[in-house]
């Protein structure tokens, strides 16, 4: 291989656990600079059909370094979805995808549920296996972003402190196979 064809390959990298900038990510700590962070969650129906569903910094709670908690609006095709099909399996199944500082993430990931929280469901997952991909000759520059309205940022940024602690409590009372005991922060 040529020094002009490495630049130009793919280069990918396996993890079956959180590195750290990404465990730091999701530690549910200092959301107000992970505020405009989304990834996407894309679950498959006994159809086929995938579906998606965007999740932000207040979303997303790794309790470990082999875990990821997240909570759906209970009404969403998704939490639906995963809350049934861990009914009728052994397990449901996910992909969460993402872009952090300038690399794109795809994490499979084996879900379960976890208690209702209102108007929320809640799951924690476990990786089955997860993929780190960039190229030489080109810088991702940003994945799904958002930012939240001047209005209602310290109300949404409220809430998601809520539903962290929620996740938080939730997980606490799953602890991870093996026996590990949760962490945060």
């Amino acid at each position: 291989m040529t020094d002009s064809s490495r630049a130009h390959a793919l280069q990918a990298t396996v993890f079956d656990e959180w590195p750290a900038e990404l465990h730091a990510l999701f530690d549910g700590l200092s959301l107000d600079r992970k505020a405009g962070f989304a990834a996407s969650l894309v679950v498959v129906d006994e159809c086929g059909r995938p579906w998606t569903s965007l999740l932000s910094a207040g979303e997303l709670y790794a309790p470990d370094s082999r875990r990821l908690a997240f909570s759906l609006w209970r009404t969403s095709r998704a939490a639906r979805w995963l809350g049934s099909a861990a009914q009728h399996q052994a397990c449901a199944f996910a992909a969460l995808s993402f872009v952090h500082d300038a690399v794109f993430y795809q994490v499979q990931l084996n879900v379960e549920p976890l208690a209702a929280d209102g108007e929320l469901a809640s799951f924690v997952a476990s990786i089955d296996s997860a993929q780190a991909q960039q190229v030489g000759y080109a810088r991702l520059t940003s994945g799904i972003a958002f930012s939240l309205e001047a209005v209602s940022r310290a109300s949404v940024l409220e809430r998601w402190q809520r539903q962290l602690a929620a996740l938080t409590e939730a997980v606490a009372a799953c602890p991870p196979q093996g026996g590990a005991a949760p962490t945060r922060g």
